[in-house]
């Protein structure tokens, strides 16, 4: 597309206008399942704007539940995607060993969701620290969030993203650097002239 000559974004990121009600989430699953069965991606970041949008995504990613985004997919009715969220982080289970992460992880069913809350990446906590997830962590030698940074193929899902317009919520989602950003609003930001 040679009339786009940057992004709004200190990364490739493209925003879908869609009125509330209409399936964002599902359309969050059809995004999934295309950049996993297409391109290989194994890692996205999913972003709520608040408690109540963060509990429903979890809810609708998690499987045998009745708003399942990937309900009647084959590829992953054997082998779910892993879920990550703000609560079991810490655990490990979002993190893979350096020699697997160098083989294409497709061909080991090896799906990872990221499901975060803006305020756990971006607010500080009392007496300025960094919040928990840009902490250092002991079983994987840095903080959960720069092992995500790091990754070379993370892919960012940003629910009601005109929320995420604000300095602080601007600068984690760029410290995140993803491939690509993929934006879901009701309200998006719209620039005329």
């Amino acid at each position: 597309y040679p009339t786009v000559t940057d992004f709004e974004r200190e990364f490739p990121s493209l925003c879908f206008a869609l009125a509330t009600g209409v399936g964002k989430t599902r359309l969050m699953g059809a995004f999934i399942s295309y950049l996993y069965m297409a391109e290989g991606v194994t890692n996205f970041f999913v972003l709520a704007p608040n408690l109540t949008i963060y509990n429903k995504l979890i809810t609708d990613f998690t499987p045998n539940t009745s708003k399942y985004v990937f309900q009647g997919m084959p590829e992953f009715a054997t082998t779910p995607p892993e879920i990550i969220t703000g609560e079991n982080y810490e655990s490990g289970r979002g993190v893979r060993p350096d020699a697997l992460r160098q083989l294409r992880m497709q061909d080991f069913g090896e799906l990872h969701i990221n499901i975060f809350n803006i305020s756990k990446i971006n607010s500080e906590v009392r007496g300025g620290k960094a919040p928990r997830i840009k902490r250092l962590h002991e079983y994987i030698g840095q903080s959960y969030f720069d092992y995500l940074s790091g990754l070379d193929d993370l892919v960012l899902i940003m629910d009601e993203s005109h929320r995420y317009r604000a300095s602080a919520g601007v600068r984690a989602i760029n410290e995140l650097k993803p491939i690509l950003g993929l934006e879901l609003t009701a309200t998006p930001q719209i620039e005329r002239g």
